[in-house]
């Protein structure tokens, strides 16, 4: 129940962000979600996409670094404290959020974000004992 994202090692400067993204969709690799961090001189954009394997394959054939990791989906209420119950949740079993970021889906009434631990398998344990859903695509 893990989904795969791809990192994108980038420089921050203008137009870069655009070329990326274009090399995508110029593959036909559509962008799910996606979070931009960046420094002075770089950025990591991080990107759920439809096919990963082809991203990758695209993306090091124009020079662009990339790395996929394993992340975890997970779907609850859109309601207050929702997100809160799942941070918990993992919390207090002991493993740490490196980063979230939040997506939007078709459904009106659940809130979706994306989490990236460093103990994939046995944050999924705890999530799903505990009844929260996880998703495995993105569509």
């Amino acid at each position: 129940m893990t989904i795969y994202q791809i990192s994108v090692f980038i420089e921050n400067k203008q137009g870069r962000l655009t070329e990326i993204v274009k090399t995508l969709s110029t593959n036909g690799i559509d962008i799910r979600a996606l979070s931009v961090a960046d420094t002075t001189d770089f950025g990591i954009l991080r990107i759920i996409v439809n096919d990963p394997e082809a991203a990758i394959k695209v993306l090091k054939a124009e020079g662009v670094t990339v790395s996929k990791t394993q992340v975890i989906g997970v779907s609850f209420d859109d309601k207050t404290g929702a997100l809160t119950n799942v941070l918990e949740l993992l919390s207090n079993a002991g493993i740490s959020v490196e980063y979230a970021y939040a997506f939007i889906t078709h459904s009106k009434n659940n809130a979706s974000v994306i989490l990236r631990v460093e103990q994939v398998e046995e944050a999924i344990k705890v999530l799903t004992d505990a009844g929260v859903s996880l998703i495995d695509t993105i569509e």
